[in-house]
């Protein structure tokens, strides 16, 4: 007898997208799952918390790990902003200025800054006195800090802010200066307050980034009262020869970043709805 047109076709056809999209999912679970218990089934517990979570050496990093590592991390880290946002803006309007060299300077030094590791800058500094005989960076082991996580920063901060000035509508800037305002004048009182608003989020993100890479202080050689989280967790990793103060010092970057990543996302979302 004849075979009744699509009767042999494949059961796998038949099904619809949506089971085929939850037979996928349970699949990728139970791949999930089995390689979470065969990490949990391999790993040797107690061989990890006695290097990574010893109670009593964890114990030794306070109080200095919030009196000094985390309060000299927030030091470097709001003195390198401040002067990456400031020096980031005057990037960002020359890079839109209608002078040549001004653009060709701003660019140049973006190029530059964003190309070179921050590694590499953190290691030059401590050469500036050599370079520069009698040349002394203001505040100390701070001001190297400071100055360091600044030039960084404020190559990505000048690109946030040319973005968010060009995102200002042309009309706002022909309005002010139907008012009788100056170029000068339309520029601070219009278009750098609404930009300023506009690059909220990402420069909260570039925040959080520059906390990060406070950690590349420890490579101008800080010691005593200037260390700052890593350099703190990595002494006492040694002192003690237990990686535990390593994990106290992640942890304690983790609870200042993860709720200022946060705070960027909400950010985002409230400039989205705004919109």
């Amino acid at each position: 007898m004849a075979e009744l047109p699509g009767t042999a076709e494949p059961v796998r056809a038949r099904l619809s997208p949506r089971k085929k999209q939850r037979i996928s999912r349970g699949i990728q679970y139970a791949l999930l799952i089995a390689a979470l218990v065969g990490v949990v089934l391999y790993a040797d517990w107690p061989s990890l918390a006695q290097n990574f979570a010893k109670v009593d050496v964890a114990a030794e990093a306070l109080p200095e790990l919030f009196t000094v590592a985390l309060r000299n991390t927030i030091i470097y880290t709001v003195g390198g902003f401040v002067l990456s946002a400031v020096f980031g803006l005057l990037l960002a309007l020359m890079r839109l200025s209608t002078v040549r060299p001004y653009r060709w300077i701003s660019s140049i030094y973006i190029e530059i800054f964003r190309g070179l590791p921050a590694l590499l800058i953190f290691l030059l500094i401590t050469f500036l006195p050599l370079a520069l005989p009698g040349f002394v960076v203001p505040f100390g082991t701070y001001g190297q800090g400071i100055l360091g996580l600044g030039l960084v920063g404020a190559a990505y901060q000048a690109e946030i802010f040319r973005a968010g000035l060009q995102a200002v509508p042309r009309g706002q800037v022909e309005a002010a200066r139907s008012l009788g305002m100056s170029a000068a004048r339309s520029q601070v009182t219009v278009v750098i307050p609404q930009a300023i608003r506009i690059v909220i989020p990402p420069t909260t993100n570039q925040f959080v980034a520059l906390l990060k890479d406070s950690s590349l202080v420890l490579f101008l050689g800080v010691s005593g009262e200037y260390v700052e989280l890593a350099k703190f967790g990595n002494d006492l990793a040694s002192q003690y020869a237990n990686a535990t103060p390593i994990m106290v010092a992640g942890i304690t970057y983790l609870i200042v970043t993860i709720p200022l990543g946060y705070l960027a996302g909400r950010l985002e979302k409230l400039k989205g709805t705004g919109r």
